[in-house]
Parts: structure tokens; C-alpha cells; sequence
């Protein structure tokens, strides 16, 4: 069985990426999403310095090692869980991950990327070992710059994860059926 932790955008709840799951229709998946207080993980841009982001920052990426440590405590290791979000909570899986790299089933950031303005120090610590990772964004999303999802995918490239980089041209800010498509074959 794989487990995934599902993390909403910016002013969404957590039964938009449980409608997403549904899209998925895989059978023997658990999905936790945990929501966001006020329906935002954190209040400014994720381009914003990271100290104009805390102490809600800190926060969210609490309540994702929360959720991990529970999961492990039910006895499924991290190689089971994957890491999925859209926008804001796609910023916030790629920086949860990338600050706790290890072996994961996957790692998901659909219209995302790494967080913190651009010349942020991205020397994180660790290895994915082969973790699969998905990163699906269009080249026109007026919230994620092209440069950072190409950033972040060369930092997760870098720390081991084998990564899928799909840009879509003139999507706008967005899922599509391909990136849908994609992830569900991350879960087979």
C-alpha cells in the first residue's frame, strides 16, 4: 500500500486534491490531506525572502513532518509515501522534501518550485536515491516562474531524485490531463 500526502494551493481545502486523487482512480492508495489554516499555508509570495514567510512557514512544514512521522508510526516507511501539491502546497512539498531529502515513493509539485527569492542558498543536505519526482507547470504561469521550476528540478536532479520536468506551453496556472496522467503512473 502507498500513502500520499495531498497539500491544497492557496485559498483551496484539501478536497480539491482529494477530487484530483479521484482523477487518479488507483485502488490501495490512502491519501492524508491536512488543511492549511485560513486556507493558506503561508501569506506572502513563495518568492518572497523566507522571512517574510514565518512564522507560518515553519509551521507548514511542521504539520507536513507531522503527518510523515505519523504515517511511519503506522508502520509505512517513507519509500511508501508520496509527497503531492498543487501551487502554494506544490511550493511546500518541493521544500519539505528538499529540506528532508531521503528515499520517498514519489515527490509531486504540479505549478511549482523550490521556496525563497531568487539566489537562495539551496545546499540541502541528504539523498532521494532514485526517488521519482514529477514537476509539471506551464511556461506562462503567472505565479511560477519558468527559471524556478527549472531551478528547483536541477536541485532535486543534484540531490538524486530521477526527475520528469514537463513544461506546458500557455497553460496558465492549471492541472492537465497529462500531468494527471503522469502522476498516476508514479503510484503504479
Amino acid at each position: 500500500m502507498c500513502t500520499s500526502i495531498l497539500l491544497h494551493g492557496r485559498g483551496g481545502t484539501p478536497e480539491n486534491l482529494l477530487e484530483l486523487a479521484d482523477e487518479w482512480n488507483i485502488p490501495d492508495i490512502a491519501y492524508v490531506a491536512p488543511a492549511a489554516a485560513g486556507h493558506t499555508w503561508y501569506p506572502e509570495s513563495f518568492l518572497e525572502p523566507i522571512n517574510r514567510n514565518e512564522p507560518w512557514l515553519t509551521s507548514a512544514l511542521g504539520t507536513v513532518a507531522r503527518v510523515l512521522g505519523e504515517i511511519e508510526r503506522r508502520g509505512i516507511p517513507a519509500d511508501r509515501v508520496a509527497i503531492v501539491g498543487f501551487s502554494q502546497g506544490g511550493c511546500l512539498a518541493l521544500e519539505f522534501a528538499a529540506r528532508h531529502a531521503q528515499r520517498y515513493r514519489a515527490v509531486v509539485g504540479l505549478s511549482a518550485g523550490l521556496i525563497g527569492p531568487p539566489g537562495t542558498p539551496r545546499g540541502y543536505a541528504g539523498s532521494f536515491a532514485g526517488t521519482p519526482m514529477f514537476l509539471g507547470c506551464s511556461d506562462i504561469d503567472p505565479h511560477i516562474p519558468l527559471s524556478r521550476v527549472r531551478e528547483s528540478a536541477d536541485v532535486f536532479r543534484q540531490l538524486g531524485a530521477i526527475v520528469d520536468e514537463r513544461i506546458y506551453p500557455d497553460m496558465g496556472h492549471t492541472v492537465n490531463r497529462d500531468e494527471i496522467e503522469a502522476v498516476k503512473r508514479l503510484f503504479l
